[in-house]
């Protein structure tokens, strides 16, 4: 997309990655390596051979485990520091190999001679997830808060509904031209895409109110089945992540009551 982007993406294609995690580095003679990826033998053998000792800094957009733990090897092989954040609750996805050797706070700029790279701090898939903007040339490194061609997995307690709908409005105050996502193609229309995915998932939750309205004192299990009735049986388990993101957002909006497990609408 642009000659200061290079994208490879580790052979690591699933139901949660897609063809993969996008591992980007940014620049050409002074390297930063975003997402490093899986710690793969041959994935990180290709960021070594495309970007070797140009490689200055690693940043991390968050911490889970098909992104982030090559950044130790690399860090070690290269001896360079590591960028990011440490979560800021539980979370079974982590990969408890990193801690950053620099913690990057919003609004916090990394420049070279080539770029600059601004970070935003975006929670909601994680509560550490930052994405990395590249004024200069309007393009926006996602990570996971925008993927290209699946929806983001929002799994609580780490992941936070609110969080992640807040994050997606906070986009809407930068000039962005294209999304460099963590998982697919770079994408076009930016705004366009913030605001289906708003919409998405607050039609999504006006179907959770609804089925409650329909059923009261429903519990997880009941509502996954008609909240995601549209949505492959095999990726229920998936889904009834967000859900519950769902649930627990309506929930500290007053909107819903929870009782031993059964969610009613607030009277």
């Amino acid at each position: 997309m642009h000659k200061l982007i290079k994208k490879i993406t580790a052979n690591n294609g699933g139901v949660f990655t897609g063809n993969g995690t996008n591992t980007y580095l940014i620049g050409s003679d002074d390297i930063t390596l975003i997402d490093p990826g899986p710690n793969d033998a041959e994935h990180i053998e290709k960021i070594l051979s495309l970007g070797g000792d140009k490689i200055k800094r690693i940043l991390v957009t968050h911490t889970h485990k098909d992104h982030s733990p090559a950044a130790l090897p690399i860090s070690k092989k290269l001896n360079i520091p590591m960028f990011g954040r440490l979560v800021d609750r539980d979370s079974e996805w982590e990969d408890e190999t990193f801690v950053p050797d620099i913690v990057l706070n919003h609004g916090d700029t990394i420049s070279t001679n080539e770029y600059s790279l601004e970070t935003i701090h975006t929670p909601g898939h994680a509560s550490n997830h930052l994405c990395f903007y590249m004024k200069d040339i309007k393009c926006l490194l996602t990570g996971d808060h925008i993927m290209d061609g699946s929806t983001v997995v929002i799994a609580p307690p780490d992941g936070n509904m609110t969080e992640y709908i807040d994050s997606l409005k906070l986009l809407e105050n930068y000039d962005i031209d294209y999304f460099a996502p963590g998982h697919g193609n770079f994408m076009e229309e930016p705004s366009k895409t913030i605001q289906s995915i708003i919409r998405h998932r607050l039609s999504r939750e006006s179907k959770v109110i609804r089925c409650i309205e329909d059923k009261n004192n429903s519990n997880i299990d009941e509502l996954l089945l008609s909240v995601y009735d549209d949505v492959p049986e095999m990726l229920h388990p998936i889904a009834k992540m967000s859900l519950l993101a769902h649930l627990i957002k309506l929930e500290e909006e007053g909107r819903l009551n929870k009782n031993q497990g059964n969610y009613s609408l607030s009277s």
